[in-house]
């Protein structure tokens, strides 16, 4: 059976390099697709960081070794290897542009992630490995679908690849001044109309007009996108190119956030036992010094702490829904303003609220395993992971209405499976809020609704078959 050939191309990947939600879609995706699929043949390619040596060492493969042009300068590009759970992971050597103590966040990310997108066909040639597809993400990888159309198809050479590229959060574009089209990445001045946008060369609208296929992680983020509340000054190509645009919902891992097996959960349980959630409820209560109340409510927040995650709804409201049977608790950490809100709040109401500023993955699983409804408020929200992790261990969420929120959560008043307002402001989300604990109140009414948010299917398969057809699509 011919084998449909995927190299899926990505700046950070779960289990080896990890800031956000591009990791975890590196790292379960293409395992999903083979999981789905016999068809397909998927090998992953991302940057030798520093972090991947310290963590695997001696188990890398040296594969091979070759310069790479990047403009006038020639730079090394050694590529290593290692299997992990059926897939073929390569991993591009530099160290002068990857041997940092972070992923992103120097001055030359351009020059670094540029000479990453260029060395992807060195990459090909070094392990003998053609795509039928190439699937990039974001603007770290954005310059290996506008190389491979304007350096090389236009040369007459890789004719057959298509590209897929995926746009995970379209504030973050790679721009950059004129003089980085010749000077860093090497592309020619009579190109230039392709990548600049507003007087600036923008790496994603590159890409969008460059690839085969464009998608976003949620079907609602891609219409979003197409206005101006949310393009970020990029909606009038999303409309130009609108007709090879599409949206595809990220998964989650239902095997890493299963509370059945979880051992972070003080009692394991599942939907079949969910009265055994009560046992976390009370042990979190016991950790944070909340009072101990089995019948109080608990709404918990897991999130970054910035503007577009809606906190400022929730610090409008916070006294207002203080004056409900309810107890907060909060994990994250981001802009100062907003933790030391945060932390003032914990102590005008001890006992009742725990703000928690700091990422801790593990206390986040502890976290959904014990309290009964979760709260995400969010601006603007391109997929969102939190919710369908909330209901994987039945903690009901409550959202706004947007992005991959609107797309994965269907309000309680249509028999759905969560609680949902429609416009940004507090007023509606205190409402909803209200509607929730008066729900949970009502505990034959509220323990149906956690079985049913429960059984919700968000795993990468059911993804996954959304990613086959498009790459059926593709190949017609």
């Amino acid at each position: 059976m011919k084998q449909t050939k995927i190299l899926y191309v990505a700046s950070e990947c779960k289990g080896f390099a990890v800031t956000g939600g591009l990791s975890e879609v590196a790292g379960s995706l293409p395992q999903a697709l083979l999981n789905t699929s016999k068809s397909y043949k998927v090998k992953v390619v991302m940057p030798l960081y520093k972090t991947i040596i310290e963590l695997y060492g001696k188990k890398l493969k040296f594969v091979g070794s070759q310069d790479v042009q990047l403009a006038w300068r020639k730079v090394y590009c050694g590529v290593y290897t290692l299997k992990k759970d059926k897939i073929d992971y390569y991993f591009v050597d530099n160290k002068a542009y990857f041997d940092r103590d972070k992923l992103y966040g120097y001055y030359d990310d351009g020059e670094r992630f540029a000479f990453f997108s260029k060395s992807i066909f060195t990459v090909m040639d070094i392990i003998d490995y053609y795509p039928n597809i190439i699937h990039t993400n974001d603007w770290h990888t954005a310059l290996v679908n506008i190389y491979l159309d304007v350096l090389y198809k236009k040369e007459g050479k890789y004719m057959d690849i298509k590209s897929a590229f995926t746009i995970h959060n379209i504030e973050y574009q790679g721009v950059y001044d004129l003089p980085f089209l010749e000077d860093v990445i090497g592309i020619d001045k009579k190109y230039q109309d392709i990548l600049e946008y507003r007087g600036l060369i923008n790496l994603i609208k590159g890409a969008i007009v460059c690839s085969d296929i464009v998608t976003t992680v949620s079907p609602r983020y891609s219409k979003e996108i197409a206005t101006s509340q949310y393009a970020c000054g990029l909606e009038h190509i999303i409309r130009l190119n609108n007709q090879k645009i599409s949206g595809i919902i990220n998964g989650i891992d239902v095997d890493f956030y299963n509370p059945e097996t979880d051992p972070s959960q003080v009692k394991n349980y599942s939907v079949d036992t969910i009265e055994d959630k009560l046992t976390n409820k009370l042990a979190l209560q016991k950790m944070l010094n909340l009072e101990i109340d089995e019948n109080v409510c608990i709404i918990s927040l897991i999130t970054r702490l910035a503007g577009h995650k809606g906190i400022d709804l929730v610090i409008d409201r916070f006294d207002e829904i203080m004056k409900e049977n309810v107890q907060v608790v909060l994990l994250g950490c981001g802009e100062r303003f907003y933790e030391e809100k945060f932390l003032e709040f914990s102590r005008r109401y001890p006992g009742r609220v725990s703000a928690l500023i700091v990422f801790d993955m593990n206390l986040s699983k502890k976290i959904y395993g014990a309290t009964d409804l979760f709260l995400m408020p969010s601006k603007m929200e391109p997929c969102g992971l939190s919710q369908m992790i909330a209901s994987r261990y039945g903690t009901v969420p409550i959202v706004r209405a947007t992005g991959g929120l609107y797309d994965t959560i269907k309000d309680y008043s249509n028999n759905g499976n969560g609680f949902v307002f429609k416009e940004y402001n507090s007023l509606d989300m205190i409402e909803k809020i209200k509607e929730a604990v008066s729900v949970y109140n009502n505990k034959e009414e509220y323990l149906a609704l956690q079985k049913r948010v429960m059984q919700m299917d968000f795993s990468w398969n059911a993804s996954a078959k959304m990613y086959i057809e498009m790459y059926r699509n593709l190949m017609k």
